[in-house]
């Protein structure tokens, strides 16, 4: 017996030796996150998320975001590469369109489809007639596509694919602004999204947040070095944008008028969880979707680069796994929490990975879920 668990504690020696010391690709930076204790301490007080309504049960897989155009109707778009349209109820659901990647984040623009300097539709069918055919066109961050304008006949046309001579590697969510510029998301310039987990232990800073502007066909680096940039939502007035940094537990800022034009500040730090979709609603709240509770191991592995490689060369299901946890956060414009909903059950709908509001109804979008579901907006004491 003393013999079989010294061999056991030689082979878990030699195999963490390899994965430290051997030559990878995976370059692991060392950090310092915000105390996890303070931000359960902040976050404690919260309202229950149970008692949701799941829509379009086992259509497909992943809706990750939830959009409603003019007309009321809900789009999602899905793992298997489709944008499927459902009524308001979630039913009648119809392939609108496919991508042949991941669609992500969607968003709508009012009129046809914004010209692009870089790429066509690969049909011609969309051109400079597009907006005889439509009021409004579904912007799309797809994480395999890049960024894309689908018209009203689901015809796709990329509007960019990389910015500043770096193609994107994981384009994740959009926003239009009322003055129609497109804000987006690359989360990862050197990881896919089937390798997320590998950019967030990483912690290398390969995220960025860009524009879009369809006049021109020009895209934009506004920021970079963002840790897995992922949620985008463009402010009141246009006055700002703000883009999640899951991989710092944070919101950051832009600014896009005034004095402070150009420049970038903390819009909220040390959240509880890993942020991902945010949406503003246009009444004065920002709502944020959390993928999982932070994990007390990778903060404590956070500025051990060493111990993050080991992690990193597990098998799949050995590593640290995100608890099944259903979390939504309202933020008002100075970042003060006026909603705080949580559902830890075992039949929680999770991971969420976006919310919109429509009208009194909240959408929530899941990366992985068999549904999306809707909740009623909560009293939020205004």
């Amino acid at each position: 017996m003393k013999k079989l668990l010294t061999l056991a504690v030689l082979a878990v020696a030699g195999w963490a030796a390899y994965a430290v010391f051997w030559p990878s690709s995976f370059e692991p930076q060392a950090w310092n996150p915000p105390p996890l204790a303070d931000a359960e301490a902040a976050f404690a007080d919260s309202g229950d998320l149970s008692g949701e309504t799941r829509m379009a049960h086992g259509v497909a897989e992943g809706p990750e975001d939830v959009a409603s155009d003019a007309q009321g109707r809900l789009y999602a778009g899905y793992a298997d590469g489709t944008i499927r349209r459902f009524d308001a109820d979630g039913g009648d659901s119809e392939v609108f369109a496919t991508t042949n990647g991941r669609p992500l984040g969607l968003a709508f623009a009012e009129g046809p489809v914004p010209r692009s300097e870089e790429a066509d539709s690969g049909d011609g069918e969309n051109s400079e007639d597009g907006g005889d055919r439509a009021d409004q066109t579904l912007i799309v961050a797809d994480a395999d596509k890049g960024l894309l304008a689908i018209d009203a006949e689901g015809d796709i046309t990329v509007l960019a694919s990389g910015a500043d001579g770096t193609p994107f590697a994981f384009t994740n969510d959009v926003d239009v602004a009322e003055n129609g510029q497109i804000y987006f998301s690359d989360a990862s310039s050197r990881y896919g999204q089937t390798d997320y987990r590998t950019d967030l232990l990483e912690h290398g800073g390969h995220g960025r947040l860009l524009k879009y502007d369809p006049a021109s066909g020009r895209t934009t680096v506004l920021l970079g070095g963002l840790q897995f940039a992922n949620g985008v939502a463009v402010g009141p007035d246009d006055a700002y944008v703000l883009v999640v940094e899951t991989g710092s537990y944070r919101i950051c800022r832009y600014w896009l008028t005034g004095d402070r034009a150009g420049q970038s500040d903390i819009f909220i730090n040390n959240l509880p969880g890993f942020p991902d979709g945010l949406s503003f609603d246009g009444e004065g709240t920002f709502w944020l979707a959390l993928f999982a509770p932070r994990d007390p191991l990778l903060d404590f592995a956070a500025d051990k680069p060493w111990l993050r490689a080991i992690v990193h060369d597990l098998p799949r299901e050995l590593q640290p796994q995100p608890a099944h946890v259903g979390h939504v956060i309202g933020l008002d414009t100075d970042a003060r929490v006026i909603a705080n909903l949580r559902d830890a059950g075992d039949r929680a709908f999770a991971p969420i990975t976006s919310v919109e509001r429509v009208g009194d109804s909240l959408y929530l979008g899941s990366l992985t879920a068999p549904a999306f579901a809707r909740i009623r907006v909560p009293d939020a004491g205004r």
